[in-house]
């Protein structure tokens, strides 16, 4: 199976590059093992796009994929697990098919880092959880922490505190890294409790979690909270290894490419969170992915 642009990842980023591909007359596929939209999807309000005042972010995905959709777009839950280059065409292999095309752009974003507490894999599901738009509703009417300092996890805490009794907001550091109207915010509910320099360090319970133990990184008193579940908000990690025979990493797994998008591997494009940047928001990620697919179409009617 033959395409002129093949997308790898589903995010906002990687449906832009589509839109933008498609309206160059390209043919495209996106490869997605999750689901659509990416992290912003789990977002229960993007207040950051540009003539849109407020929008969920599973919304705003499924808008962007309609529009995709109507266009031709091809789609696939499929994984993708090896990347490589023979003459002009790109060999793309999944754990179903194996598929070619002239340029490939990579937009797998990144995943929930681990805070790395003993069980914390073990307890997955039964307390411990990534994500309070998927999972908070199991919660509601109990109290839950939240552990993290920026934007998702005081997002996460403000919807927690429409359901639960108490949301204990805890965090590292002496303060957050969020924009101000979410710590206006996240400060204004009676029922989100903040305390800071606290490091976790015990999930408490046999199958289920019952209480979390932390310790305070000035004094090293133990703090205990009794809490049905703990979300853990402590950032993203890339998911690159599988495309290092093709792209160069930095120390941090993270695709290093040009403001172009371009990688060392000519037709090879990297966007939005997978790649080295500064910033890394749904319109930069929307941004990389119209830069990419403008360079790829320029690319492909140069061959």
């Amino acid at each position: 199976m033959k395409y002129d642009v093949i997308i790898i990842g589903a995010g906002v980023g990687g449906m832009t590059a589509a839109l933008n591909a498609l309206r160059g007359g390209k043919s495209c596929l996106i490869l997605e093992k999750e689901n659509v939209g990416g992290q912003i999807a789990n977002s229960p309000r993007v207040e950051n796009i540009p003539g849109t005042k407020e929008i969920s972010g599973q919304e705003f995905s499924d808008k962007l994929f309609e529009q995709i959709d109507a266009l031709g777009c091809k789609f696939e839950l499929e994984d993708v697990l090896e990347v490589s280059k023979n003459g002009n065409e790109f060999i793309v292999k999944t754990n179903y098919n194996t598929y070619e095309s002239l340029v490939v752009i990579i937009a797998t974003g990144s995943k929930h880092r681990k805070i790395g507490v003993p069980r914390e894999d073990e307890l997955v599901g039964k307390g411990i959880s990534y994500c309070a738009v998927c999972d908070g509703a199991f919660y509601n009417g109990e109290d839950v922490a939240i552990i993290g300092d920026a934007n998702t996890a005081l997002q996460y805490a403000l919807l927690q505190a429409n359901t639960s009794p108490k949301v204990y907001l805890l965090t590292l550091f002496n303060k957050f890294f969020a924009d101000d109207i979410l710590v206006k915010r996240v400060l204004e509910k009676k029922n989100i409790i903040v305390e800071h320099n606290l490091n976790l360090i015990e999930l408490v319970g046999k199958n289920e979690i019952s209480s979390i133990k932390l310790e305070d990184t000035k004094t090293h008193e133990i703090k205990e909270f009794n809490v049905k579940c703990c979300f853990i908000c402590v950032g993203q990690i890339p998911d690159n290894n599988r495309f290092k025979n093709i792209v160069d990493l930095d120390k941090q797994g993270y695709i290093i490419a040009n403001e172009l998008c371009e990688t060392k591997t000519s037709g090879l494009y990297a966007i939005g969170d997978c790649r080295v940047k500064k910033m890394r928001q749904v319109i930069t990620a929307c941004s990389d992915g119209a830069i990419a697919a403008i360079q790829a179409t320029n690319y492909i009617n140069s061959l």
